[in-house]
């Protein structure tokens, strides 16, 4: 047998030849990467790629916001026992959840009111459970004042007497 006798292949020199073939395919990456962002740039201008920013943000701001019991009055203004009703009172008193008289619903305020006002607002303001139902202290939400939970049970007994 003649012939050429084959050299084996060290790692060096497989390394070598592996560096060797990867170095030119990086660089043209690299330059067809540059070449794509730098037309990329020429389309779209500062100007809209601000407006672009904008339009995202807008599409992934909330819908809106919930805001339970946030009903305060104008500084130096009149507490509107009607606006804290219908913000929170409401939810329970207008359909009769947990046993809460409905509004207007003479027969179920007609015993209530004859406990006295002082009453009522003894139990609104520090909740109460009795035979009907469960009131909920301040309503459930404690940020409200007594001043506030006192126009509320004003409006409510005016609107079921």
């Amino acid at each position: 047998m003649s012939g050429h006798p084959m050299e084996k292949t060290t790692i060096t020199q497989f390394l070598m030849a592996l560096v060797g073939a990867l170095v030119p395919v990086l660089i043209v990456a690299f330059l067809l990467f540059n070449m794509i962002m730098g037309i990329m740039a020429t389309h779209v201008g500062g100007d809209d790629a601000k407006a672009a920013a904008e339009e995202i943000a807008d599409r992934l701001k909330p819908v809106g916001e919930v805001a339970i019991g946030e009903v305060k009055p104008a500084a130096g203004g009149a507490i509107d026992g009607k606006k804290i009703y219908e913000s929170i009172c409401q939810a329970c008193h207008a359909t009769g959840a947990a046993g809460a008289p409905k509004v207007g619903d003479k027969s179920a305020w007609g015993p209530r009111i004859g406990q006295g006002k002082d009453t009522l607002l003894k139990h609104a303001i520090a909740g109460f459970t009795g035979k009907s139902g469960t009131m909920p202290a301040k309503g459930g939400n404690p940020a409200l004042s007594d001043a506030e939970i006192k126009a509320a049970v004003d409006h409510m007994v005016g609107l079921s007497k």
